[in-house]
């Protein structure tokens, strides 16, 4: 692909925050602590991150069923 195909485009990172909180996102991760190869301590990490606004009207919508 050429470059002209992806002209450089600089995004401020407010407008990036808020087209991923419009949608909402899902960070998922897993962390396990080992001393000489044998796992001492494993957490598995779950977050959902949205706005406010998102979210209320979701529940607004689910509770009208």
């Amino acid at each position: 692909m050429s470059p002209a195909a992806f002209p450089d485009r600089q995004v401020a990172l407010v407008d990036l925050l808020d087209r991923l909180l419009a949608g909402g996102i899902v960070l998922a991760g897993d962390i396990t602590l080992a001393i000489a190869d044998i796992d001492m301590v494993q957490i598995s990490l779950r977050a959902l991150i949205t706005s406010l606004g998102r979210t209320t009207r979701s529940g607004a919508a689910e509770q009208d069923q």
